[in-house]
């Protein structure tokens, strides 16, 4: 898999991810590498650069003439489960009593407790309230407030008892319990009458040497001496050769019955039908399955059902952590998804302002220059800090790029002023480093027409307008001929799955500082296009126009002015909208 095309990682608690806009260009690439070295020269630590689109043969270029490597790529910032569950989660195993189960509950103050299997995988919950409807006694079910299903080793471990004879301690069988409390005379006549068989029958008694001695007798699985008391040597090596566990309680007759009871395995307590969530489930998702009767936690799991975490609805009232450090952009429509829902920390720009608020106040530094590496050159000489040449060479190729070697209407004194002290920085000739990455490679040539049409792609909303304008950078104007049909039919198919009213595409030729304008959408709108025609409807020929910021948006966003004026305005298309995220 190539860093081009590789996975999106998962954000991380703790960073600060300094990101660009969707596919982006060169200088939202350089400038978020430059801004997270800046902050980490001055001190400032878990500054990560990030991107949220594909690299092209031109940003390939310079990363690798620079020695830098692509930025982490983020295709979704949105708070995920992962992000507020709680990791440290207590289960037991399945294999675990009740007594153990209700230990954990009361030692840890906990509500809900997962039992798993001995791959951690999910089998189950159980709580206080479960607990709680196996153990009070229901009057018209006797027998089964008798029953028991568990083995001799889990009923010592519950009593913490001490064993005096045990066969088959690890057996899991129904066992009931009695109390021989009777008279001799009418010992097990109840078991009797209730067919209770002897070998499945568990008999606590106290120093009462008949009662022990008749037990035995008819061949009971296993007899519990209450209290502590002491056994007569006689009795016990009666039970021995007749096969009879002995085991010896240090509580007294009522505490080690209901303490046998506990002793029984989850079976009837665990309740499966339970939801879970997935750790990568979006916040948003989450709080839907959340409704006020539902339960107040959730278990996390993994694809395979194995237990990653809790999450509870308090936990939805957790700050979260994801911050981003916005540059080269300001506008949510331009941001990586999910943006919204994260903490937008600083913003480093030099475009328009867009809507886009924000949760408390933030670093804010918006310059009217051609290049975002501009200003983060400026912080870097401002702060008295000197950047590696490698660094400054990243910086140079940024600033570079979007004014075009300075010939951009974008381009201020001092983006001249930020590159040659960049130069001298480098080592290295600003002309021929222009050289090296407007050669770099075709767009057109590399890329397939989809992407094509997505390069440089930002969304615009005017006078409730959404249209977008992605740009490409050639040298000359050849290879855009050779492909306009697939490109056109591309940037119909981008018009129409991201609900716009037109899609434009400005492909500029860099030797000559023209462009050429193919637009998609309304017809009313692409009329009032006063450039000129070539060759057919959809493509115009603008002379000089090589800004999309400067230049042709403050166009188009004129003549949506005039429609709105005379009530002609274009609308959006009415294609899929959401099936492809702003």
């Amino acid at each position: 898999m190539s860093p081009a095309t590789a996975a999106p990682a998962a954000p991380a608690q703790g960073h600060t991810y300094v990101i660009g806009h969707k596919n982006p260009d060169a200088d939202a690439i350089c400038s978020a590498i430059a801004y997270a070295a800046f902050k980490e020269q001055r001190g400032d630590k878990g500054y990560i650069a990030a991107r949220c689109g594909n690299s092209n043969a031109r940003i390939d270029t310079i990363l690798s003439r620079f020695n830098q490597p692509l930025p982490l790529y983020l295709s979704d910032v949105s708070p995920r489960v992962h992000d507020l569950m709680v990791r440290d989660v207590i289960s037991v195993h399945d294999c675990a009593t009740c007594a153990e189960a209700l230990d954990v509950l009361d030692r840890h103050g906990i509500s809900i407790l997962p039992i798993t299997d001995d791959n951690r995988k999910i089998l189950g919950t159980v709580s206080l309230a479960q607990m709680g409807g196996f153990f009070v006694p229901r009057v018209s079910e006797p027998r089964q407030m008798r029953q028991v299903r568990t083995s001799l080793g889990r009923i010592v471990r519950s009593l913490r008892a001490e064993v005096l004879n045990l066969v088959e301690e690890h057996r899991l069988e129904e066992l009931y319990v009695r109390i021989g409390a009777m008279d001799i005379g009418t010992f097990w006549k109840i078991s009797e009458r209730e067919n209770l068989p002897p070998e499945r029958s568990i008999i606590i008694v106290g120093d009462r040497r008949d009662v022990q001695l008749k037990a035995i007798e008819i061949g009971i699985r296993a007899l519990i001496i209450s209290g502590g008391l002491a056994v007569d040597p006689a009795v016990l090596e009666h039970a021995k050769r007749r096969g009879v566990s002995v085991i010896l309680s240090t509580h007294d007759t009522a505490t080690t019955a209901w303490l046998v009871r506990t002793a029984a395995t989850l079976d009837r307590v665990i309740e499966r039908n339970i939801s879970t969530v997935h750790a990568d489930t979006p916040i948003a998702q989450l709080r839907k399955k959340f409704s006020p009767t539902s339960a107040h936690a959730m278990l996390v799991t993994d694809d395979h059902g194995v237990l990653q975490g809790i999450v509870t609805k308090s936990d939805l009232l957790k700050p979260v952590g994801t911050r981003l450090a916005l540059v080269d952009h300001n506008e949510m429509t331009q941001a990586v998804n999910g943006a919204e829902e994260a903490l937008i920390a600083e913003i480093i720009d030099h475009h328009r302002l867009g809507a886009l608020n924000t949760q408390q106040p933030i670093l804010f530094i918006n310059e009217p220059v051609g290049s975002t590496c501009t200003i983060v050159a400026d912080l870097f000489r401002r702060e008295g800090l000197k950047p590696s040449p490698d660094l400054a060479g990243i910086m140079m190729s940024g600033l570079i790029s979007d004014t075009l070697l300075l010939n951009s209407p974008t381009t201020t004194p001092k983006d001249g002023q930020i590159l040659n002290w960049l130069a001298g920085i480098a080592r290295v000739d600003p002309r021929q480093l222009a050289d090296v990455i407007f050669s770099s490679g075709s767009v057109i040539l590399a890329s397939p027409p989809d992407n094509i049409v997505r390069s440089d792609f930002k969304i615009y909303d005017e006078e409730g307008v959404r249209f977008a304008v992605s740009q490409v950078e050639e040298l000359g104007f050849g290879n855009f001929w050779d492909h306009a049909k697939p490109i056109a039919h591309a940037l119909q198919k981008l018009r129409d799955a991201e609900g716009l009213a037109f899609a434009c595409l400005l492909v500029t030729d860099i030797n000559t500082q023209n462009s050429l304008l193919l637009a998609k959408g309304d017809a009313s709108f692409i009329s009032r296009i006063s450039y000129p025609h070539v060759e057919n409807e959809e493509v115009f020929d603008l002379p000089g126009i090589v800004s999309r910021k400067k230049q042709l948006i403050p166009y188009l966003g004129t003549i949506l002015r005039e429609m709105a004026a005379d009530g002609t305005l274009p609308t959006n298309s009415t294609a899929p909208f959401g099936k492809t995220r702003r």
